[in-house]
């Protein structure tokens, strides 16, 4: 028997703010195999600092991930969680090539923008909710790409 979740919040909102967050769970996702590819395949005399930076980098996508797929299943909600679903809901392109250190560096301040933006989109649905754990979990996320993206694009000048 499946109990719906009496958080305070109603059932339409729980699950606008479990699609939103599903979006970000899918971007997020799609990073984390982006960044994981480059820790891999990087290459350059920027070898030794882009294969730590990347790694830990991945490191934290990847515990990001649970983090936001455990919202959305506390909000009822089933999270999405395989290659096809992720693909249709990502506004990141997967990488099918090796590319060059510093084009490894542009495409992840690219997908770490493309993830600010996806999480800042959420933030008018779930605060119209009044789900202030998924607004404190936007808010940390935010942070965090976005400090991520200036300190990769510091990288790219000079």
């Amino acid at each position: 028997m499946k109990m719906t979740p009496d958080l305070g919040i109603e059932t339409k909102a729980r699950e606008e703010v479990a699609a939103g967050l599903s979006r970000l769970l899918a971007d997020t996702y799609t990073l984390y195999l982006k960044t994981h590819n480059y820790h891999w395949n990087v290459t350059g005399p920027m070898f030794q600092t882009l294969h730590l930076m990347f790694e830990t980098q991945y490191t934290e996508l990847a515990l990001a991930v649970d983090v936001i797929a455990e919202r959305i299943r506390a909000l009822g909600v089933r999270a999405p969680g395989s290659y096809a679903e992720f693909e249709k809901l990502t506004t990141i392109t997967e990488e099918p090539t090796t590319p060059a250190a510093h084009d490894m560096i542009k495409k992840l301040v690219s997908g770490q923008e493309s993830v600010v933006r996806t999480a800042r989109s959420i933030f008018p649905i779930a605060e119209a909710a009044h789900d202030e754990v998924t607004v404190d979990l936007l808010t940390q996320r935010l942070q965090l790409h976005e400090k991520t993206a200036w300190m990769l694009r510091s990288l790219l000048e000079g």
